[in-house]
């Protein structure tokens, strides 16, 4: 099973995807943490932090910021959160290329639950690099759409099922 939450910061996505994957799950399952923190940005190791506390021992976390068909292994569950941070890690990479690592998820017989940030709801950045990551932010969120059996909106901490 290939599940997407979707939605805005702070709109709880990553709250219902746990516990989804934990619903997915007969054995433990595993939270692939996707954040590479080369810029030093100590706002995001806090929230990361806050991720690390509110799923306690509930997950195995795998860090891995790039290749993550590396890490996945059949007959298992996990939550990738998230796939917003995995492409701004990939931002320099073709398009092409990142569909291709998505696509390559979609043939591993595992549940994955993946969280997307929707951040094409606003205006069109007013630099190349931004307008980039919102094009491909979209793009790679229709390409997981297109994989996952379900999808779900998440406002305010509820869930809207659009597939």
């Amino acid at each position: 099973m290939k599940v997407l939450y979707f939605g805005g910061q702070k709109s709880g996505k990553s709250s219902l995807a746990e516990r989804h994957a934990k619903e997915l799950s007969t054995h433990q399952p595993y939270y692939l943490a996707t954040y590479d923190n080369r810029f030093g940005d100590t706002e995001m190791q806090n929230r990361i932090e806050k991720h690390r506390d509110t799923r306690k021992e509930d997950f195995i976390t795998i860090e891995e910021s790039r290749d993550l068909a590396s890490v996945l292994q059949p007959n298992h569950t996990y939550l990738i959160d998230c796939i917003s941070m995995w492409l701004l890690n990939r931002i320099e990479e073709d398009e092409a290329v990142l569909i291709h690592a998505i696509e390559e998820l979609e043939h591993i017989d595992a549940n994955i639950v993946f969280v997307l940030n929707d951040v094409s709801c606003g205006v069109i950045p007013i630099d190349a690099m931004s307008r980039r990551y919102v094009d491909l932010g979209g793009l790679i969120g229709q390409k997981l759409a297109s994989i996952c059996d379900e999808v779900y909106e998440v406002k305010l901490g509820l869930r809207i099922r659009l597939k």
